[in-house]
């Protein structure tokens, strides 16, 4: 017999253990990851359905699910924000089936308008006439099946190799970030990043969180590149079981021709494969970002669909392209118009509502 329950993953200690166990468990799917959204961003709140065997009460399977409320966008349910890869945890169509059944119960006595669910490997599991269904996202990954120097021979010669030879010759120097300190100077650039491409940067206080919660368990590390003592890019990236994801990245414009952000790829990906992980993750990304494709592309990469399902299947106004939307452009116009000193706050306004 199995049983259908909502548990508290921060104290039931079942929880992380089944992550860590399943073959699509990942960062965001640990207790830990609850904490930081939900400290980080008071609107969200986290739920974790799980399938529980009554004789043994092991896990078989669970979904997490956060509540994201706002004023101006409603209510709704997403699995699970902020995650470039979070599948359901389970193993069979019945099981998502169970679970979804247990979400939409929920949603329907809290008021919420629609169900998302991201996914990468286990969407031939999902119901396409009970869900809708849509691909945009695209997912860029490298598979570490050999040394870094012949994974090399892949990547694309003027675009990739020439620019990571230019880094090195350059003088280039890599530091491992080891306190909040260079934690803020990341943020510093992420935040003239997000400026040059006219996007909200998340707030200072999600990036402190993450940092405080897994960087003393070596989930979470943040690469530097430095000339002359001084910062040029930066990289963070998660770790967990067989792979590691580039998650953001961030750099000085002025010294682009010395091409740090190679540089610091190419360094993440050397230890990656060093330390025995077998996936170098390289995140998600829009088609209509055509130059982050290309980026991405140009390192060998193989690329694959994130779907997203949603319950009703009607997709949601959210749900619908970004790029076209009154929503984005009119965000876009106010990033590219507000002044430096007023950035971050928009960042923090819009941050309210999303998820």
């Amino acid at each position: 017999m199995e049983t259908v329950k909502f548990i508290n993953p921060v104290e039931d200690a079942r929880w992380n253990g089944f992550v860590a166990n399943h073959q699509w468990g990942w960062i965001c799917h640990l207790s830990e990851w609850q904490q930081v959204l939900e400290k980080s961003f008071p609107h969200m709140k986290g739920y974790y359905p799980v399938i529980v065997d009554e004789e043994t009460q092991q896990i078989k399977a669970g979904m997490p699910v956060f509540l994201v409320k706002s004023w101006l966008t409603g209510k709704r349910f997403v699995s699970i924000p902020f995650a470039t890869l979070c599948d359901p945890l389970i193993s069979s169509g019945e099981e998502l089936e169970t679970l979804l059944d247990a979400i939409l119960n929920l949603s329907q006595r809290m008021g919420g308008k629609y169900v998302e669910i991201r996914s990468l490997a286990s969407s031939h599991l999902v119901d396409k006439d009970r869900l809708g269904s849509r691909l945009f996202y695209k997912h860029h990954f490298l598979v570490l099946d050999n040394e870094p120097e012949h994974l090399k021979k892949k990547f694309h010669r003027t675009c990739v190799r020439q620019r990571i030879s230019r880094a090195i010759d350059s003088g280039l120097t890599l530091r491992t970030g080891d306190c909040e300190a260079d934690l803020a100077s990341f943020y510093q650039l992420f935040v003239k990043t997000r400026k040059r491409l006219c996007l909200p940067p998340l707030p200072y206080s999600f990036f402190k969180s993450l940092w405080e919660t897994f960087s003393p368990t070596d989930k979470i590390s943040l690469l530097i590149a430095e000339k002359d003592g001084i910062p040029l890019a930066g990289l963070i990236l998660f770790k967990f079981r067989d792979r590691v994801s580039a998650e953001f990245a961030a750099s000085d414009e002025t010294f682009k021709n010395l091409s740090p952000n190679h540089f610091l790829f190419w360094e993440a990906i050397k230890s990656a494969y060093e330390d025995g992980y077998r996936i170098f993750d390289f995140g998600r990304t829009s088609p209509y970002n055509k130059s982050l494709m290309d980026f991405k592309r140009h390192w060998g990469t193989q690329v694959v669909d994130l779907p997203q399902h949603y319950y009703p299947k009607q997709m949601p106004e959210k749900l619908s392209c970004e790029k076209d939307s009154k929503s984005y452009r009119f965000v876009k116009g106010l990033c590219k118009t507000v002044p430096e000193f007023a950035f971050e706050r928009i960042g923090g306004l819009c941050y309210r509502h999303w998820g």
